[in-house]
């Protein structure tokens, strides 16, 4: 069991490692590769599909959170 631990202490310390940012792509990028796969089998499952582009959508908002409008109330000064 000792190994175990130290196992997930490692990847622990890797994801923590890594920007919040850049892991939402990283998962992103994954989901969106298991959803074109699956579209690739010769059975694809359709709920595989809808969860991968489910997580995908999500990474999305979660990214396009940060963004600021691009109106702001700075921008309406009359002159």
């Amino acid at each position: 069991m000792k190994s175990l631990h130290s196992n997930f202490s490692f990847l622990f310390l890797i994801l923590k490692s890594i920007p919040m940012k850049k892991l939402f792509f990283l998962i992103m990028v994954a989901a969106i590769f298991v959803a074109f796969y699956e579209q690739n089998t010769p059975e694809p499952n359709i709920f595989i599909t809808c969860i991968a582009l489910l997580i995908f959508m999500y990474g999305m908002l979660k990214l396009s959170a940060k963004i600021p409008p691009k109106d702001s109330e700075d921008d309406h000064k009359e002159i």
